[in-house]
């Protein structure tokens, strides 16, 4: 996959790109991620990319020019035979879910731009972007930490990145629930024990165990994403005992 990232701090983004799993998925020619500075698709001397509000108020807008042209130059030397999606980060925007990180890391290629200052020119989102994303109704300094957020959760996704695929799969939200509590050696630490039935080597009964513990902490944290699961037969029946206990 092939990631383009418009931004006026190139720099911020040294640092998460180069370490861990994305790392390792860049040197392995799985996922390429290249950061452009607007800046240089600027044509005045001053590299201006932001401007008055026209109608008045407080701060900046960023200018539609530089960003047309940064993305148009894209576009012309991008290899893939599919369209790139555009994608505008802004609070605007749709919420970001795993779903949305399943469906991105499809593409072969995903241009992100990162808002700034009072807003971006209207004419970016009426005729460049193909999307807007958000990843919370909250507000930041810019859309620099939602990509680099977005790219991290996506780039999961694409094989080969991470090596244990099963991992993935068992990754809270992956299945529309949070992940089963997790344990490692010792197997009591300062009184606190493991449960048994992890220490049993029944398989079949530690994948109910998790399964219903998934199911319990769901329902306690987030009963939102159980509305919006389709529960199976088992599912049910474990969710009647957990609210009976």
């Amino acid at each position: 996959m092939l990631v383009d990232i418009i931004t006026i701090f190139p720099g911020m983004f040294q640092g998460p790109f180069e370490e861990s799993i994305l790392k390792r998925a860049r040197e392995k020619g799985i996922l390429k991620i290249n950061v452009h500075n607007l800046r240089d698709f600027t044509t005045d001397k001053h590299k201006t990319v932001d401007d008055y509000p026209y109608g008045g108020g407080a701060g900046m807008v960023m200018k539609p020019e530089p960003i047309f042209t940064a993305v148009e130059h894209l576009l012309d030397q991008s290899r893939s035979e599919k369209a790139p999606r555009i994608i505008l980060m802004c609070p605007q925007g749709e919420v970001f879910n795993q779903e949305k990180a399943k469906e991105l890391a499809q593409e072969e290629h995903l241009i992100f731009l990162c808002g700034h200052y009072e807003g971006i020119d209207e004419r970016v989102r009426d005729y460049l972007v193909t999307e807007e994303i958000s990843i919370g109704d909250y507000v930041l300094t810019g859309g620099e930490l939602p990509a680099m957020v977005i790219i991290d959760s996506l780039a999961r996704m694409i094989p080969g990145v991470v090596k244990e695929e099963e991992s993935i799969q068992q990754d809270s939200f992956y299945t529309g629930l949070l992940d089963y509590p997790q344990y490692t050696r010792p197997a009591e630490f300062r009184s606190w024990p493991v449960p048994e039935i992890l220490l049993s080597g029944h398989h079949e009964k530690v994948a109910f165990w998790r399964k219903k513990e998934s199911l319990r902490k769901t329902w306690l944290r987030r009963k939102d994403l159980l509305e919006k699961r389709i529960l199976s037969k088992e599912e049910k029946k474990m969710l009647e005992e957990i609210r009976e206990e």
